[in-house]
């Protein structure tokens, strides 16, 4: 039986990207699996959601902007509610190419992985971010691997991919603000296998970032302290019906 994939695209104000986008994803066919997508329009102040319905594409319109985690969120909880056996977080800025699904989702496919990282850091080609975010980058690589033992060489990537059980699990509890070092943290430390894929990202080229440099301080202290106490938690325990 064909493996069912939801990608989960979260979008705020991307009327510049989420057009080309679509047009990528609806372009895929990986054998043996059954792709679907959800955009999850995070009450953008645009033209996003009419451009999604011109485009035929199914959309969840939040009455209220939840952020990038309450986003994905909703859409972990769409895929667990509709029995999907893989989740992928596709960000709407164009950033990540559709092309790569088939390499996230082929360590989960083998059963070689729970949860699988697109890193534009193992062969480090195409857009590699700012420089002051690539200095954040490597620090929380650093702090992960200091608590873990764990190399991650993009934990900020928001291109990832998941298995059934973690579906619930991040459908049940997923971190709110600045997710991504979070939820890896989470999963490490509930022993789920976590690996990384190499993939080439873009230069978004319309819209703006949801991480701008007067937030960057903030960002680096609340995501360090969310991890520091996320450690010291006890291990959960996920019921999962196979």
């Amino acid at each position: 039986m064909n493996k069912r994939v939801l990608l989960i695209i979260p979008a705020y104000n991307e009327q510049s990207n989420i057009l080309t986008l679509l047009s990528k994803v609806n372009s895929l066919n990986i054998t043996s699996v059954e792709i679907e997508y959800l955009v999850i329009n995070d009450c953008s102040q645009d033209s996003t959601s009419l451009l999604c319905k011109g485009a035929n594409a199914t959309i969840v319109n939040l009455p209220c902007n939840l952020g990038i985690g309450g986003a994905v969120q909703t859409g972990y909880i769409y895929a667990y509610n509709n029995n999907f056996d893989i989740a992928i977080q596709v960000d709407g800025d164009g950033q990540h190419d559709p092309y790569y699904v088939k390499d996230l989702i082929a360590p989960i496919v083998k059963g070689h992985a729970d949860f699988v990282i697109g890193s534009r850091y193992i062969e480090k080609k195409g857009f590699q971010s700012t420089v002051f975010r690539r200095m954040g980058i490597s620090y929380f690589s650093f702090l992960i691997g200091m608590l873990y033992r764990k190399k991650v060489t993009d934990p900020t990537s928001g291109f990832r991919a998941c298995n059934k059980d973690i579906i619930k699990l991040f459908a049940l509890n997923y971190p709110t603000d600045y997710p991504e070092p979070e939820s890896i943290v989470y999963l490490l430390r509930n022993r789920y296998r976590v690996m990384e894929v190499a993939v080439t990202m873009k230069e978004r080229v319309g819209g703006v970032s949801s991480i701008q440099s007067f937030k960057a301080v903030y960002y680096m202290l609340k995501v360090t302290l969310a991890v520091l106490i996320d450690t010291l938690r006890k291990r959960t325990i996920i019921e999962v019906e196979k």
